[in-house]
């Protein structure tokens, strides 16, 4: 794919407001840890800004609202191009369709995962708080416990079947524990540090 279409590509899938890694990215878009910053640095100088969270948990992440046409492709798409390339390896402008389309797919596979402008504040507060390695206030609604205010140290962002998820230290449970975004009813960030 053109240096372009991957960065297109990767506009979008951190459009979503998840979290990847360089090598993610890179692997995702089949080039080097290298190339995937520069096309960072090339969408900066454009002025689109990817913040970059650094450490073992670190990676980027887009916390602006970037509005592109939707494009969507099925896999099924993709594969039927790819099959067809295959059969026509001497159609060059055959081959510049399937990358485009594979590189729509990648980006728009993951529908499920944009965060909705509920969790948004408290997955931008979270990002934040890795970043700076600072404990946060919770009030977390368990399914058992009812509503619980707890102090956490976050360590990471992800995806999961229903929807984003932090891996936190809690200190009331004094062990590692998952939460659901959507179940924090307020998040608030402490001036104390965690190691």
């Amino acid at each position: 794919m053109s240096k372009l279409g991957n960065a297109l590509t990767m506009i979008e899938l951190l459009s979503s407001g998840k979290k990847y890694s360089i090598q993610e990215l890179a692997d995702i878009l089949e080039v080097t840890p290298r190339m995937v910053r520069s096309y960072k640095d090339d969408l900066e100088k454009s002025g689109i800004y990817i913040d970059t969270i650094r450490g073992p948990y670190g990676g980027y992440v887009l916390n602006q609202s970037i509005h592109f046409p939707r494009r969507k492709f099925k896999k099924s798409d993709y594969e039927f191009l790819r099959d067809l390339e295959v059969s026509n390896e001497k159609e060059s402008r055959l081959k510049e369709i399937t990358d485009k389309v594979r590189g729509v797919y990648l980006g728009s596979k993951d529908e499920n995962s944009e965060l909705t402008e509920e969790i948004k504040p408290i997955y931008n507060l979270l990002v934040r708080a890795i970043k700076e390695n600072r404990k946060v206030r919770i009030s977390y609604y368990s399914y058992r416990k009812g509503e619980t205010i707890r102090t956490i140290h976050p360590l990471d962002l992800f995806l999961i079947s229903k929807g984003w998820g932090c891996a936190a230290f809690c200190e009331l449970r004094g062990d590692l524990r998952h939460f659901e975004l959507r179940r924090i009813n307020q998040c608030e960030m402490l001036d104390e540090f965690f190691n």
